[in-house]
């Protein structure tokens, strides 16, 4: 994860004089990968009911994932986000800032490819999407945080929200060369139940497990169902499902879920989660069974896999 500080704007202003900025950004030949268009795909495309909060200060990260939020139905304002991302002593935001903040309000937030052709891809499929730049140079920084919001192909454009600009039209090359800065970092936060359109399975999956931490259980239900309906031999996904589906308090279909992870993974982990829900719903005989099942695969987890299956035997009935 990068950790690059966001500072005000306005300190490029005090580093380079913007016509030299821009002469040295035209100086060079994109670095975005051309998008490969399949016949009949859209060449131009815009968000045009994307909120818009101006900021022309040092704001730029609680205002664009504001823009974010709000696009998506999870509607707030930078006021309401500030306390949660910005950081006073350094008058900037992490990208760690942003995608936690993006998840204390409910939402999904996951790191995309840095690419041109994904963010075609959640333009296409209606998801704003959240960049990191560099208008500066890299010795003389002025990180911002924009919100793509469209693009044009045939005239080379893309269509942002960038500080006070609603509707900013940036070549793709000066915005290559302002993205390529950060690394091409870019996310997009959705509500639970969807997912972008160009994500990874492992960043999806890294993203949704950090999500569980603080989400409700039954918003992490549905973003795991979403994700496992995309990628239904994911076994990290799979536990995650079980584990917020025990903490909705649905023991049946936890132990469902388990049961088939454990069958079709052959996960210790999994074993042990069946047994005890089994044990807790009184089927001592079959949480036995799932216990001794995991044990012959333990490894790591041979201590936790015995202790289930003392806590079974003490539980269980006698000549049962």
């Amino acid at each position: 994860m990068l950790t690059t500080l966001i500072r005000p704007l306005r300190a490029l202003r005090r580093a380079l004089p913007a016509a030299l900025c821009a002469l040295l950004l035209a100086a060079c030949a994109t670095p975005l990968q051309p998008v490969a268009l399949a016949p009949g795909a859209p060449t131009r495309a815009e968000l045009v009911e994307t909120p818009f909060f101006s900021d022309a200060s040092h704001f730029c990260g609680p205002a664009a994932l504001a823009t974010s939020l709000s696009a998506v139905g999870l509607a707030t304002t930078p006021a309401q986000l500030v306390g949660q991302v910005f950081l006073p002593g350094r008058e900037g935001t992490l990208q760690i800032e942003m995608l936690s903040g993006a998840r204390r309000q409910g939402a999904v937030a996951m790191v995309i490819p840095g690419t041109l052709a994904a963010l075609k891809q959640e333009i296409d499929a209606g998801h704003p999407v959240v960049v990191l730049q560099n208008l500066g140079l890299s010795w003389a920084p002025s990180w911002h945080y924009a919100v793509v919001v469209g693009y044009d192909l045939e005239r080379e454009l893309l269509l942002l929200r960038s500080g006070p600009m609603r509707r900013q039209e940036m070549t793709l090359r000066t915005f290559g060369h302002t993205w390529q800065r950060s690394g091409y970092w870019a996310f997009v936060a959705l509500p639970p139940g969807r997912l972008p359109a160009s994500v990874a399975e492992p960043d999806a999956t890294r993203a949704l497990v950090a999500f569980e931490r603080n989400a409700k259980p039954a918003a992490a239900v549905t973003a795991y169902r979403a994700a496992l309906q995309r990628w239904p031999h994911n076994a990290t996904l799979a536990m995650g499902l079980g584990n917020a589906l025990y903490a909705n308090g649905d023991l049946p279909a936890a132990a469902q879920v388990f049961r088939d992870a454990a069958t079709t993974h052959r996960l210790a982990a999994a074993y042990n989660n069946l047994a005890r829900i089994l044990l807790q719903q009184g089927r001592a005989a079959e949480a036995k069974q799932a216990a001794e099942d995991g044990l012959a695969l333990a490894g790591p987890l041979r201590a936790t896999l015995l202790d289930t299956l003392r806590d079974i035997e003490v539980a269980r009935p006698s000549g049962s």
